[in-house]
């Protein structure tokens, strides 16, 4: 056994890790992070190149509105709000600001200086991060595949935030699936969220508008209703506001083989005011020219009305203004979960006591994506790992004063 053995354990190097690291080495423990690729927070890096959208400023109720299933990571935002995690950037160097979409970025609009200084706060709080090691079982303490061997420990109490299975090149492969389940831990499968949808495009749409933003949209499925940007892409859409209908989608073509996408091209409009407009066109213009001028189409929404038609646009006012506001589209088939940004499915939350322990495996506790819950992008996801990765710290303080550890 290594000297590391009576440490707390913490398996996955991700935003719920390493905030939960930094939580317990605040607080005196030692602590050791295992993390299986060569480098910690890969996924948090990735979603910085875009600049890294770390949360949202939106009131409490409609914030925690995003996160389903509602109420449960409640309590830990409330204990962590999106205000406390930008005085946290800020007191690392990195200070934040809030965008024209209400979504917070830091000033650098990067994630590799904000990981640089976590990092080394938790270096000099004495936090360790061995990387190159893999889980491979849980038995009376947990084992690892390492660089010089096998290895086991024996720690008072771990934390797995392991991750889900989206992005798997950047560590989270759900390989841990098995290993709980042969504890008898219930999992409901990894399935994928924040991720494009299969579209039968027709040639000339696809050759034309794949990779093409579709602006200032609205979207609908089964009552859920967004406005944001999409993406055409060669096999169907992506973007902001298809991933925030993710669980709607995927449940619709669960249950009938596909679902139904309602795409309103022009919300800033209501139908009536845009019949108007169309009957104002000169009798000669094309429906090219009507769409443009008169609807105030791009082509590649004008693109999408065709296909949504399947046929000749109508040519009546009304009727054209019902499709523009109403186009639907059928989606066939999420993107595999390897594509995707992040994960439905996990370890049941019912698994788990107030303090996200199991209750089955007194001094073992879960964080992050590899939970049964999910959240659109747009700052929800990172807030839910801090939070949560924080919350689940405290559950282990509590247990271990609790237990006299």
């Amino acid at each position: 056994m290594p000297d590391d053995t009576d440490e707390i354990a913490i398996v996955g190097g991700g935003p719920a890790g390493l905030a939960a690291a930094e939580v317990l080495a605040q607080a005196g423990r030692a602590v050791t992070v295992y993390e299986r690729m060569p480098s910690v927070a890969r996924k948090l890096l990735i979603a910085g190149r875009g600049g890294l959208n770390i949360t949202h400023s939106e009131g409490r109720a409609d914030f925690l509105a995003r996160y389903h299933p509602q109420g449960y990571l409640d309590a830990a935002v409330a204990a962590f709000p999106p205000d406390a995690l930008r005085a946290w950037c800020a007191d690392l160097g990195e200070p934040t600001f809030v965008g024209s979409s209400g979504r917070v970025f830091p000033r650098s609009f990067k994630a590799s200086p904000l990981l640089r200084a976590w990092l080394g706060r938790l270096d000099r709080l004495g936090v360790r991060i061995r990387t190159r090691h893999r889980l491979t079982a849980i038995d009376g303490g947990l084992r690892f595949e390492a660089p010089d061997g096998p290895l086991a420990i024996a720690p008072r109490a771990v934390l797995l935030a392991l991750g889900g299975a989206s992005w798997p090149r950047l560590g989270s492969d759900g390989r841990w699936v098995p290993v709980l389940e042969g504890l008898g831990v219930a999992v409901t499968p990894l399935r994928p969220a924040n991720a494009g949808f299969a579209v039968a495009w027709s040639d000339l749409f696809r050759e034309r508008f794949a990779g093409t933003p579709l602006k200032r949209v609205a979207l609908a499925c089964d009552g859920s209703a967004v406005r944001g940007e999409a993406v055409i892409t060669e096999t169907g859409l992506e973007g902001g506001a298809v991933y925030a209908l993710s669980r709607s989608l995927r449940a619709a073509i669960a249950a009938r083989g596909g679902a139904r996408l309602v795409v309103d091209l022009r919300p800033d409009l209501t139908r009536d005011a845009l019949a108007s407009r169309l009957s104002g066109a000169r009798p000669g213009d094309s429906a090219a020219t009507r769409l443009r001028k008169a609807a105030g189409l791009p082509p590649v929404a004008a693109g999408l009305l065709r296909e949504a038609a399947g046929a000749a646009l109508p040519t009546d006012p009304e009727i054209l203004a019902g499709l523009i506001k109403a186009a639907p589209l059928t989606l066939t088939a999420s993107a595999p979960i390897e594509r995707a940004i992040s994960t439905a499915g996990g370890v049941r939350l019912d698994a788990l006591d107030g303090r996200s322990m199991l209750r089955s495996r007194p001094g073992l506790f879960l964080a992050g994506e590899m939970l049964d819950w999910e959240a659109p992008t747009g700052g929800y996801l990172l807030q839910g790992a801090f939070a949560g990765g924080r919350a689940a710290a405290a559950g282990i303080l509590d247990w271990l004063g609790e237990t006299g550890g």
